[in-house]
């Protein structure tokens, strides 16, 4: 059976056994999608790394699947696969991965002679483990459950050698074991129960968790006999730091601050403004789009008001965030009209649905029965047009929520009340887990295109464990779901990308969300080389990052 690879044409491959490809850019004070590997890196030293994004309550990234626990984690902990800068799945801990014929079984080899960082040794027994603690509901898991779910069964043939067994085809399974959800942990380390390895996960990667101070920072301390050779690694070996301090620091312009007086190296989600400044102080701005979803406002359809297309097309018309995107994001973020990232090739677009006409706006919102009030709200049978609208205040950035403003002004104009409540990450999923939104903008980061399924297939409206679900518009659409699960099965490129069009114009067209932009992933760094986005999912790894000041 050909295997399908993001991005080529349908290969007559079965198999995965290529070599990996690093990335590289220039130098400091550039606009790069990756930061130059020193020509002649500088070994030791700590580099401080200042995040704005909500300390996890646990490192695990099996444990729920939170963007700032894969941050961390690319540090650490190390996937089954990779992916190389042109879309291909490469090599990581795994050599390869065949399917067979109908689709219902993966044959894994495994790397040889690689051990976890507490000298337990990493082999196909370690993956069987590592499946089931994603799948055990105790766990708690989100995404890496989501990754493996149609695994079966697990039959071990030797240390490097090992069949997974679905309960049904999934074509995109080596794109989701390549994401740092479902990274390899110890099954040591996993033995001592959740919350003692929640504080420390134990990996393979290039460095090990040491002092978490809360609410402060985490101290990564390197693995001296790091051997894996991670895709994007420029070198055999160790890293060249000796440690990283990961401080947390909500404030953007604080973080600002610390990296231009030196006080730190790296930060992540910048000022659209500092971005833009950049060049000028010597600082590199890295731009590592993430892959997937693109960030889109969802509209719950299970619920009054946008139960009726009508109104969420009213909605939709009258939101108007372009001109805020344009001037908000200062050139660093686009316009998007697809529910799926611009860097996923089968992304579709349709910007007619989604351009701005108050007017049409307004004569959905009549006919749909809501009439405007003396106060500017309309209602229908007693009830006002309220839209509740969570929003993460450490998830979204300041410009995004200046954007969010913008569009409670502009749907307010044909008599929208949306309520904007921003509350810290918890708070936020709270409101999700019990479907207390009439919209909410919830980005979805994994590997590939199978992030439809994730986010519109009609069971994904049930919740996992953690409480978690994706489906957050409550699309249930049969003919959606039966293109998703078609091009779920199917290894055919051309075929995956008949079927993966197919439904995203049906998405499109319901009105169950409105695409914004792509969701970036914005760093800059000064007085540091060698920092590197990973291929997958686009965190930084700091394998290769090497002190220069």
């Amino acid at each position: 059976m050909p295997l399908f690879r993001r991005a080529l044409p349908t290969l007559a491959l079965a198999s995965v056994a290529l070599l990996a490809a690093g990335c590289s850019a220039s130098d400091g004070g550039t606009d790069s999608s990756a930061s130059s590997a020193p020509t002649q890196a500088t070994e030791g030293g700590t580099l401080v790394y200042a995040t704005g994004y909500g300390e996890p309550s646990c490192l695990d990234p099996h444990v729920g699947g939170y963007w700032s626990q894969a941050l961390l984690a690319t540090q650490v902990l190390e996937p089954l696969f990779g992916r190389s800068a042109d879309g291909e799945i490469v090599p990581w801990l795994a050599e390869s991965g065949t399917v067979s014929d109908d689709g219902l079984s993966w044959d894994i080899v495994l790397k040889d002679g690689i051990t976890f960082t507490d000298g337990t040794p990493f082999n196909a027994e370690a993956v069987k483990v590592n499946i089931e603690h994603m799948q055990d509901p105790e766990t708690g898991s989100s995404t890496g459950r989501i990754a493996v779910k149609e695994v079966e069964s697990v039959d071990i043939d030797d240390d490097t050698h090992l069949t997974l067994n679905l309960s049904s085809p999934k074509s995109a399974l080596l794109e989701v074991l390549s994401q740092h959800w479902a990274a390899m942990e110890s099954p040591a380390g996993l033995e001592r129960g959740k919350d003692e390895n929640c504080l420390a996960p134990i990996g393979t990667g290039p460095f090990v968790y040491g002092e978490w101070t809360p609410q402060e920072s985490i101290m990564l301390t390197r693995n001296d006999d790091y051997v894996t050779t991670a895709p994007e690694a420029d070198h055999d070996g160790a890293a060249y730091l000796d440690a990283i301090e990961w401080r947390f620091i909500p404030d953007a312009a604080t973080r600002q601050a610390a990296l231009v007086s030196g006080e730190v190296q790296m930060v992540d989600s910048p000022l659209p403004t500092d971005i833009v400044s950049a060049e000028a102080q010597g600082i590199t701005h890295i731009n590592a789009p993430r892959a997937a979803a693109s960030n889109r406002v969802e509209l719950n359809m299970t619920q009054a008001p946008f139960d009726d297309i009508r109104v969420r097309e009213a909605f939709v018309r009258s939101a108007d965030p372009t001109p805020g995107i344009e001037t908000l994001f200062a050139g660093t973020a686009e316009r998007s009209y697809s529910v799926l990232s611009s860097v996923e090739p089968f992304a579709y677009s349709d910007e007619s649905l989604f351009t701005t006409d108050v007017d049409r706006a307004n004569e959905l919102l009549d006919e749909a029965g809501w009439v405007m009030g003396d106060d500017g709200i309309r209602e229908k049978d007693g009830e006002k047009l309220t839209v509740r609208f969570p929003v993460a205040s450490n998830q979204s950035t300041q410009a995004e929520q200046s954007l969010f403003e913008q569009i409670q002004a502009n749907t307010a104009k044909v008599g929208f009340d949306v309520q904007l409540n921003v509350t810290d990450l918890w708070g936020w999923y709270g409101n999700l887990f019990a479907f207390d939104y009439e919209a909410v903008s919830a980005p979805y980061t994994t590997v590939g295109p199978d992030v439809l399924r994730i986010t519109y297939h009609s069971d994904s409206r049930t919740p996992e464990p953690s409480g978690y679900f994706a489906n957050l518009s409550g699309l249930n659409d049969p003919e959606v779901d039966e293109l998703l699960e078609k091009a779920l099965a199917t290894t055919d490129n051309d075929e995956r990308r008949e079927l993966y069009t197919d439904a995203q114009k049906l998405i499109l067209a319901s009105y169950a969300a409105m695409p914004i932009y792509d969701e970036q992933n914005h760093y800059l760094t000064k007085g540091v080389d060698g920092v590197v986005p990973i291929a997958t999912i686009n965190t930084p790894t700091l394998i290769n990052a090497s002190l220069t000041q």
